[in-house]
C-alpha cells in the first residue's frame, strides 16, 4: 500500500513543497507540517503485544503545505505520484487503496472521537520511503492530524493523535498494526531513541552510544503489509495470549511459556517465544544504551534478527543477506532487520570513524550477492512531528 510517497526518491524540503503549493493554489500556504519516519533499532512486533519498543524518529520526513478553505473538503495534491485527490468530509468512503487513504483514514478517526473538521488545500511530498520498513504511512497519517488540528482549531496532543493514527491505520486503511509508529512520530526526541512501554505509553528517552551512527541499509525490496502475514502475525499472538491465559504477551515470562507453552500449537508457540524474548532484548537494549555499551546493544541486535527470521518468520533471503554483509563490515557492532517484515530495510549500529567505509563495502558486497541495488544512509534521531507558519490568511 502506499504511504508518505517518495517513491521517486526526491529530496523535498519546505521551501520546495511551499513552491509547488503556490504554483498549484495561487497563494503561499499558511502552515507547513513535517512529520518524520523512523526506524525501529530494537523490539518488533511487540507493540501490538503490549510490550517495549525501541525507535527513534529519523531525517527523512513526509510534508504538507496547506491552507484552510472554505467547506468541509479536502483538496490534497501528491508530489510523488504527480496526482491530486479530493473528498469531503462528510459520508467520508473508501475509494480505492492509493495514499489518499491515509488522510480520509484520519479524519474518519478524528471525526469519530467527534472532532468537528475543517477542510483545507494541500501539497504532499516526502523522503520517507514506501515499503521499507521505515514508517511511511505512520509519517503521512500524523502529518494529515496535525494539518487537521491546525485548521480545525484543534489542541494538539502526540499521544491522543497517535492513538487516532493508529485506529485508522488499524480500522479504515486495514493493518493490525500497533502505537510504536505514530507514537515516535508524534514524541520523538532530537538526538535519542525512545523506549516506550506499549501498555502505559510511558516514553523514556535513551542515547546512542557515544561514538556510534546508525545506518539504515535499503534491501531494494518491498512488501505489502494490508491483508498480509502481518496481519496472522498478530492473530497467532493473540492464539498464544488466550492460551496461556493473559491479556497479552507481554504478561509472560520465559520461564512461564517453558512452563505452559507446551500446550500451544507448534507455529504459535514459536510466534510467542519471539514476542516473549524480543521484550527482554528491547529492555536489556535500553540499559545498554544507558551504560554506553555499544558492543552488548550490537549483540542484542544481532539475536533479535535471529529470532525474527526463525521464530516469527518475517525475514526474507534479500534481508538475511544485507545483515550478513553489514555484519562482515569492518566498524558493525550489530545489525537486525527493521519494520513490519517480509522485505525493507536492515538497521545497524556502526561505529562513527568507519561509517562512510561501510557503506560502501556493504554495498558492494550485498550488490554481488543478490545483483540488487541498495540505497545505505546514515541517520540521526530527530525530533516528532511539527508545524511551522509560512504567512497570515
Amino acid at each position: 500500500m502506499p504511504g508518505a510517497g517518495a517513491a521517486q526518491g526526491a529530496a523535498w524540503s519546505a521551501e520546495k513543497v511551499a513552491t509547488a503549493f503556490r504554483s498549484r493554489f495561487g497563494r503561499d500556504p499558511v502552515w507547513l507540517v513535517r512529520a518524520p519516519g523512523r526506524v525501529n533499532l530494537i523490539g518488533e512486533h511487540t507493540d501490538y503485544n503490549e510490550g517495549f519498543v525501541l525507535p527513534m524518529a529519523i531525517d527523512r520526513a513526509v510534508w504538507i503545505g496547506l491552507r484552510a478553505r472554505e467547506g468541509r473538503a479536502v483538496v490534497a495534491a501528491s508530489l510523488d505520484f504527480g496526482e491530486e485527490k479530493s473528498f469531503a468530509l462528510d459520508g467520508l468512503g473508501h475509494d480505492g487503496e492509493g495514499w489518499w487513504e491515509y488522510l480520509k483514514g484520519v479524519a474518519w478517526a478524528l471525526g469519530e472521537s467527534h472532532h468537528r473538521l475543517a477542510g483545507w488545500d494541500g501539497v504532499v511530498a516526502g523522503d520517507v520511503p514506501i515499503g521499507a520498513g521505515l514508517s511511511s504511512s505512520a509519517a503521512l497519517e500524523m502529518a494529515a492530524a496535525r494539518a487537521f488540528a491546525a485548521v480545525s482549531g484543534l489542541a494538539w496532543d502526540a499521544v491522543a493523535m497517535a492513538k487516532l493514527a493508529r485506529r485508522a491505520e488499524n480500522e479504515w486503511v486495514g493493518v493490525g498494526c500497533g502505537i510504536m509508529d505514530p507514537l515516535i512520530i508524534g514524541a520523538g526526541r532530537e538526538g535519542h531513541a525512545t523506549l516506550i512501554d506499549c501498555r502505559s505509553l510511558e516514553m523514556r528517552p535513551a542515547p546512542l552510544p557515544p561514538g556510534t551512527v546508525v545506518a539504515v541499509l535499503d534491501t531494494s525490496t518491498r512488501r505489502e503489509l494490508t491483508g498480509s502475514a502481518y496481519n496472522e502475525r498478530r492473530a497467532q499472538c493473540e492464539e498464544a495470549a488466550r492460551g496461556l491465559g493473559v491479556r497479552a504477551l507481554r504478561d509472560v515470562t520465559p520461564a512461564d511459556l517453558a512452563e505452559r507453552g507446551g500446550a500451544l500449537r507448534e507455529v504459535v508457540r514459536r510466534r510467542a517465544r519471539h514476542i516473549v524474548t524480543e521484550n527482554s532484548r528491547t529492555l536489556a537494549a535500553a540499559e545498554a544504551m544507558k551504560d554506553h555499551d555499544r558492543f552488548r546493544l550490537g549483540r542484542l541486535m544481532n539475536e533479535s534478527h535471529l529470532s525474527m527470521r526463525d521464530d516469527f518468520e518475517i525475514s526474507t533471503p534479500a534481508l538475511d543477506a544485507m545483515v550478513e554483509c553489514a555484519r562482515s563490515a569492518a566498524g558493525c557492532y550489530g545489525a537486525r532487520m527493521t519494520g513490519g517484515g517480509f522485505g525493507g530495510c536492515v538497521v545497524a549500529l556502526v561505529e562513527e570513524g568507519a561509517a562512510p567505509a561501510f557503506l560502501d563495502v556493504v554495498a558492494r558486497l550485498y550488490r554481488d550477492r543478490t545483483r540488487l541495488e541498495p540505497a545505505l544512509h546514515l541517520c540521526r534521531p530527530e525530533a516528532g512531528v511539527s508545524l511551522a507558519p509560512v504567512g497570515a490568511e
